[in-house]
């Protein structure tokens, strides 16, 4: 039972080694530039739901 256990981990573990050759990383200048992507949208986005929900409480005010 022990040696099957064993074995099983060593398979498993060079699986993973051979599975982990197969990944491409991204390089520097592409993190930062998908990063700076996330902010601006994020940024484009608040503002902009910031514009619609000052609108919706000027509506709801001007209805009340």
């Amino acid at each position: 039972m022990f040696k099957r256990m064993t074995n099983s981990i060593r398979l498993f573990m060079t699986d993973v080694r051979t599975e982990l050759k197969k990944v491409s990383f991204p390089s520097r200048g592409e993190t930062v530039g998908s990063t700076a992507v996330v902010i601006v949208f994020c940024i484009i986005m608040s503002m902009y739901l910031s514009v619609v929900d000052s609108f919706l409480s000027w509506l709801v005010g001007k209805l009340i």
